[in-house]
């Protein structure tokens, strides 16, 4: 049981900057997010194939999850999270909706173990805002997107840690990525960006 310290410090984190706390992880699976975006909202946006292979960054215990993973039957969807907890969250929510097509790596907050040109999609949801090194992340998601692959980064109101639309487009541009669709707005956004082969 935790001590009245610890559930103070829980709750400090959860309305703070930094890392979202897995334990505060049950709010993240509330329908009421579907007001900001819903998971069909976002597989819209990712423009999906059947077989397309995708990397979804910080999952969390997988409100989107779920979505992605059955538009791409005959693909395969990777969750990747720096907190395991979060990724034992995820799997369990996976398998109770019988979804087998989905891996689980743990980040290790800098290289991702996978061969160049491995994605066709990698996917963030208010996310990269709490990543330390936003430079490391962009290098390794450009050597790991196929060419003409799609990183798609979402940032959505309320979130501490959010970046502006102009701050996403800055660092992304900043690692050759071009910026190639927009959707919402300030507030709300998703903005999509395509590894165009350095010349």
């Amino acid at each position: 049981m935790l001590r009245k310290t610890d559930k103070q410090n829980i709750l400090n984190r959860f309305a703070s900057k930094g890392i979202f706390p897995f334990q505060m992880a049950f709010t993240l699976l509330i329908p009421l997010r579907n007001i900001f975006l819903s998971p069909a909202q976002l597989a819209g946006r990712l423009e999906l194939n059947t077989d397309s292979v995708v990397m979804e960054v910080g999952p969390g215990p997988g409100y989107f999850s779920p979505r992605i993973a059955g538009i791409i039957s005959k693909g395969r969807l990777i969750l990747a999270d720096i907190q395991p907890e979060m990724l034992e969250y995820a799997r369990k929510r996976m398998e109770r909706k019988g979804l087998g097509n989905v891996g689980y790596y743990r980040c290790s907050g800098e290289r991702f173990e996978f061969p160049e040109s491995t994605f066709d999609r990698i996917f963030m949801v208010t996310v990269i805002g709490e990543v330390e090194n936003k430079d490391i992340y962009m290098s390794e998601f450009y050597r790991i997107l196929k060419p003409g692959g799609i990183l798609s980064v979402t940032e959505l109101a309320g979130d501490p840690d959010k970046l502006t639309i102009s701050e996403v487009r800055k660092l992304a541009e900043s690692h050759a990525f071009s910026f190639y669709r927009q959707y919402g707005n300030e507030k709300n956004y998703t903005v999509n960006f395509k590894k165009i082969q350095r010349i």
